[in-house]
C-alpha cells in the first residue's frame, strides 16, 4: 500500500500542499488564502486542495497564519486555526512544532506559541539533513526567512527580526512605500507618496522579472495586472502619470526600488554570516522568488542549489517544491 503524507503550510496570504507518496513528491501547490478576509478563506482554500488531499494516511501542519489581523493575539489564531483544520481534514493530524518536532492535536492546543511560525525550522532541519553548512534564503510573498540551517539562532519572529534571519519583504505583496520614500527619475530624486499605490508584484511586472503564476492576489487598486495597469500603480507614488515619462525611465526607477529591497535581504545575509563560528559552503534557494534570492548568492560568492533539487521529487514538481519549501518539508520530515 502507498504511503501518502501531506503537508500543509497554513499561511495569511496562501495554502501550500505538498504531497508525497512514498518518499516521493508528486504534487505541490500553492492557493490564494486571505485569512485576514476570515477562516471562510481557508475552508475554500482547503476545498481546492481537495484532489491533492485525497486518501492521505497522515497529515503533517505547519502555519504562520496566527498573525493575521482577524486574530486578537497569535496563541488565539493558532488555536482557531487548529480547530478549523480539524474540522476540515479527515485522518490523522501531526502539528510541527519547531525543534520539540511533530504533536498531535491536543499536544498543540496546550502548547500553541510553540506552533505559531515555525514553518522556517522545518525547511531548515531538511536543508541540514541534506546538505550541511548551507544558508537557506526563502524569498516568499511577504517575507523572506535567512537560516543558516545547522544553528538556527531566532526561533520566534521576534528574535529573527533582531537576528537577521527574518526580513519582512516578500516578492510580491511588499508595498513600494515600505521600501524606498524617494527613487531617482529623469535625473532628478522624487520622494513618493507613502501609500499603498503599487507593490513590488508591479515593479516586477515593470521590469518583466516576474516569474509566472506567482502573483495570485488582487491589486492594490483592484484593476488589472497589466505592465501599463502596473506602471500607473507606480506613477501614482510618484504623484505623477506614466505618460509623463518614457517607459525606460520609469523602468530605472522601478530598478532603483528593487535594489534597495534585494540590499536589504542581502543585509540580513551579512548580519547571520557575521555570527562567529559559521562555516557556510552553500545556499539553499526557496520561495517564490528564488530566482531573485540567487542574486544574493552571486554577490557573497557561495554556491546556490534549488530546495527543489534536494529533495526527491517529480521532474515536473521540482519548480514548486522549492517555491513551497515548508509544506514539502513538513512532508518528508513527518513521513519517515
Amino acid at each position: 500500500m502507498t504511503k501518502v503524507t501531506i503537508g500543509l503550510d497554513v499561511g495569511g496570504a496562501h495554502l501550500k500542499v505538498a504531497r508525497v507518496e512514498d518518499g516521493c513528491v508528486v504534487a505541490v501547490r500553492q492557493l490564494p488564502c486571505p485569512l485576514w478576509e476570515g477562516l471562510n478563506q481557508l475552508d475554500a482554500a482547503l476545498h481546492a486542495a481537495d484532489p491533492l488531499i485525497a486518501n492521505h494516511s497522515v497529515c503533517a501542519i505547519t502555519m504562520t497564519g496566527e498573525l493575521t489581523e482577524i486574530f486578537e493575539s497569535r496563541e488565539a489564531g493558532v488555536l482557531a486555526l487548529v480547530a478549523r483544520l480539524r474540522e476540515r481534514l479527515q485522518g490523522e493530524l501531526r502539528f510541527f512544532m519547531g525543534l520539540k518536532g511533530f504533536a498531535s492535536l491536543q499536544s498543540a492546543v496546550g502548547d500553541p506559541l510553540s506552533v505559531a511560525s515555525a514553518n522556517f525550522i522545518a525547511t531548515a532541519l531538511l536543508v541540514a539533513q541534506r546538505l550541511p553548512k548551507s544558508l537557506l534564503i526563502d524569498m516568499g510573498s511577504t517575507t523572506t526567512d535567512i537560516i543558516a540551517c545547522d544553528r538556527p539562532l531566532g526561533l520566534t519572529d521576534a528574535e529573527r527580526l533582531q537576528t537577521g534571519e527574518l526580513v519582512y519583504t516578500g516578492l510580491t505583496r511588499t508595498p513600494v512605500a515600505s521600501i524606498a520614500n524617494r527613487a531617482p527619475l529623469a535625473g532628478q530624486w522624487q520622494s513618493l507618496a507613502r501609500d499603498n499605490f503599487a507593490t513590488m508584484a508591479d515593479v516586477r511586472r515593470i521590469l518583466g522579472d516576474l516569474p509566472e503564476n506567482v502573483d495570485q492576489h488582487p491589486t492594490a487598486d483592484g484593476r488589472g495586472k497589466s505592465r501599463e495597469e502596473s506602471l500607473i500603480r507606480f506613477a501614482r507614488g510618484f504623484g505623477r502619470d506614466p505618460e509623463m515619462r518614457h517607459l525606460p525611465a520609469w523602468q530605472v526607477s522601478a530598478n532603483y526600488v528593487s535594489e534597495r529591497q534585494l540590499r536589504s535581504i542581502h543585509d540580513g545575509a551579512l548580519q547571520v554570516l557575521s555570527r562567529p563560528g559559521e562555516a557556510i559552503k552553500s545556499v539553499v534557494l526557496a520561495g517564490i522568488g528564488a530566482s531573485h534570492a540567487e542574486k544574493i548568492a552571486i554577490r557573497l560568492g557561495i554556491p546556490a542549489v534549488a530546495f527543489g533539487t534536494l529533495v526527491d521529487a517529480e521532474n515536473d514538481q521540482q519548480l514548486w517544491a522549492t517555491r513551497c519549501a515548508p509544506a514539502v518539508a513538513v512532508a518528508l520530515l513527518q513521513h519517515k
